[in-house]
């Protein structure tokens, strides 16, 4: 589970991972409610700096800018044309903000690391009926498949760019389909293989 883990020796990447997580919990709440364009770019700011900061090798940042213009540029025409400019703007902003930043904590933090926390953080639950490991392997999936949807939408529009149909939707999205179809076909085998359902 620790595919898209990049090592290194930054702050971020010493941070604990419990403190990591709640800090993009609170990320994500700030995201959702804040509406002001002006705020947003503040924050997907803060997140390239991140990068920065992590010393993010230029290779994997990339992938990701070209991933995510890919998803911006679909959602901003869509949402331009049913509500209007400024909130097409902030919808993608809010995007990218929480994109890159959980993209940002996958890459500086073990996911098993950060299962193991929020285990730990969620053991005194246990009693009320709670049950920390599987919140901890659905959280610790979760931010792997932000990173594994954003690997598999570079590849794609890459493979597209090759055969020249960059610029057609349907060369893109029907194989970036069948790819997270296929993924989370294996994601359930695996699980399953684990017991996963069982329980």
């Amino acid at each position: 589970m620790n595919a898209w883990y990049e090592p290194g020796t930054s702050v971020l990447h010493r941070s604990p991972a419990g403190v990591k997580f709640l800090v993009l919990l609170a990320l994500a709440v700030v995201i959702f409610v804040l509406r002001s364009p002006v705020w947003l770019g503040v924050l997907c700011a803060a997140a390239v700096a991140g990068y920065a900061v992590a010393r993010v090798s230029w290779r994997r940042c990339w992938g990701l800018l070209r991933a995510l213009g890919l998803l911006v540029a679909v959602v901003f025409a869509l949402q331009w044309w049913l509500l209007g400019l400024e909130p097409a703007v902030v919808v993608c902003l809010r995007i990218v903000a929480a994109l890159a930043a959980a993209n940002l904590v996958t890459v500086t933090t073990r996911v098993d690391d950060l299962v193991a926390a929020i285990e730990r953080g969620l053991g005194p639950l246990r009693r009320f009926g709670v049950r920390p490991e599987r919140l901890g392997l659905l959280v610790g999936l979760t931010l792997q498949a932000v990173a594994t949807l954003t690997g598999i939408a570079g590849e794609v529009r890459e493979a597209a760019k090759a055969r020249g149909a960059d610029r057609s939707v349907v060369a893109i999205t029907v194989p970036f389909l069948v790819r997270t179809l296929r993924h989370a076909d294996e994601l359930g085998e695996a699980l399953a293989a684990r017991g996963e359902g069982d329980r």
